[in-house]
């Protein structure tokens, strides 16, 4: 298979970890005979330092032509710290999504057994823990109006959504429900928000279509309880753009380091793939970022994104195996050697060539 990948490596750890992940995915294509073509561009800081735009327009053409884009992170301190800038990093991470019509975010939490006690929960709780999230990613209050009134006193953001948006993403979010443990569980605030109650009387009118899954409601409070009371209950969970962006990252304690969990976001062009982890910046260049996120991003890229579901098993079972004998970062060695960003990468490529054995 040929395969095009637009390599959007973003800020602060974003360039060191998704160089790891690209070691997995060249090693993925010598064992599977694919041909690999990257091209790389630019979004976030990085971008608006080259050219004064955070998502330009030859960015946006690269990843349209391509069949997947593997992205690392954006965001820099210099703009977090300046609520005055007119031009920021993480307008580029909205605006790709907007562009490419990324309207599902997809983000699986799982446990792996010998990382349990590295959680900040209590081992019994999240052992076995195993769902996914599913967020509404181009709707709600990040694309909603927004603006200051009063001379700039009063500031409001809107969040809005269409039945045809939240159908589409209630549709993904039950036909994941039905291939796993088929339970479906819709977070809303439909006690509080009209948006939330539109969203609520829409999935109730879906449930008939899907008679075999099992549906219930949470409140987001409720849900954030749960998640880090009982977060074994869910199986698949739906939400919102700002109450998924928010339970997707208390979400990533259960796994026991945020430097674990990949995410797929799939819409209307090209699906794009990252770690959650975010940019990072005290870490940016030191060789010590975890890269198992971005590596196990491209993971998800040959399964949601290629349909080859083989290719992605083996970098899980090298990315299983490089925990399992110790050959971790700095965030989960626990007092045992820490290998640096380019070793965990060098190591999962290896094994991966090596049939994962």
């Amino acid at each position: 298979m040929n395969i095009k990948i637009a390599l959007v490596p973003g800020d602060g750890i974003g360039p060191e970890v998704v160089g790891q992940a690209v070691k997995a995915v060249d090693a993925v294509a010598a064992e599977f005979g694919h041909t690999i073509e990257y091209r790389k561009a630019l979004v976030g800081a990085c971008a608006i330092d080259e050219c004064g735009d955070p998502y330009p327009e030859e960015s946006h053409s690269i990843c349209m032509a391509s069949d997947a884009v593997l992205f690392g992170a954006v965001g820099d301190p210099k703009y977090d710290n300046d609520p005055t800038a007119k031009v920021r990093p993480e307008q580029g991470l909205l605006a790709i999504r907007k562009k490419l019509g990324l309207y599902a975010n997809i983000r699986p939490v799982e446990t792996f057994k010998s990382l349990a006690d590295k959680s900040p929960l209590k081992t019994e709780l999240v052992d076995g823990a195993d769902f996914v999230c599913i967020r509404e990613l181009t709707g709600g209050m990040y694309f909603g109006e927004k603006g200051r009134k009063d001379g700039g006193n009063t500031a409001y953001d809107t969040n809005i959504y269409s039945r045809s948006e939240i159908e589409r993403i209630l549709k993904l979010a039950f036909e994941f429900a039905g291939r796993r443990r088929k339970h479906l569980t819709v977070v809303d605030k439909a006690n509080v928000l009209e948006s939330s109650r539109l969203w609520r009387e829409v999935a109730q009118g879906m449930e008939a279509s899907y008679p075999d899954i099992k549906v219930d409601y949470m409140f987001v409070d409720n849900a954030a309880m749960k998640l880090v009371s009982g977060p074994k209950f869910f199986d698949v969970m739906v939400t919102e753009n700002t109450f998924g962006d928010i339970l997707t990252d208390e979400a990533s304690c259960i796994s026991g380091s945020m430097g674990l969990l990949a995410s797929a976001s799939v819409g209307e062009h090209t699906s794009l793939f990252e770690p959650i982890h975010g940019s990072y910046p005290q870490a940016a260049g030191k060789n010590i970022a975890n890269p198992v996120a971005a590596i196990l991003s491209a993971a998800m890229m040959f399964e949601y994104g290629f349909g080859l579901m083989e290719e992605g098993k083996a970098i899980r079972l090298a990315v299983s195996k490089s925990i399992d004998e110790g050959i971790v970062t700095e965030d989960l060695a626990d007092g045992g050697k820490a290998y640096s960003t380019s070793e965990v990468g060098d190591w999962i490529a290896s094994r991966i060539r090596k049939g994962g054995e």
